[in-house]
């Protein structure tokens, strides 16, 4: 079933360099690029994001992260987009993340993973109204 879904090339990517390496991953796996802009997330666009977290301990470093710097929103389709991404990706840790997911080779730490994508067909809709409108 083809997809749409959610991708975040987070602040750290963008600091180092690694948007061109990281799409040409999703590109590679056969998934299309469909909308995609370059821009720096307000506070609350990031609390909206996280709106899920809100309340924990870490939601307001987490709003810190995405708003420190630049960051590249993408949506991304093609056939079950959502799962693929998802692993293409690898794990929200990069130290246990599989061997070449783009996490494992890129990501910094926990909190500095590089990239988010959606999760379900839900938050997809979701974060895809959210950042694109």
């Amino acid at each position: 079933m083809t997809e749409k879904t959610l991708v975040l090339l987070k602040p750290d990517a963008v600091e180092r360099n690694l948007i061109g390496s990281i799409l040409i991953e999703y590109e590679r796996n056969g998934l299309k690029i469909v909308e995609m802009k370059l821009m720096k997330a307000s506070p609350k666009l990031a609390e909206q994001h996280y709106a899920e977290h809100n309340g924990k301990p870490f939601f307001n470093r987490l709003v810190a992260y995405l708003t420190r710097s630049p960051l590249v929103a993408l949506i991304l389709e093609g056939e079950n987009a959502i799962s693929r991404v998802r692993s293409l990706n690898g794990t929200t840790d990069p130290e246990n993340s599989p061997d070449n997911t783009i996490r494992a080779l890129y990501g910094l730490s926990l909190s500095e993973n590089t990239v988010h994508a959606s999760d379900s067909k839900e938050s997809a809709d979701r974060e895809r109204a959210i950042w694109f409108g």
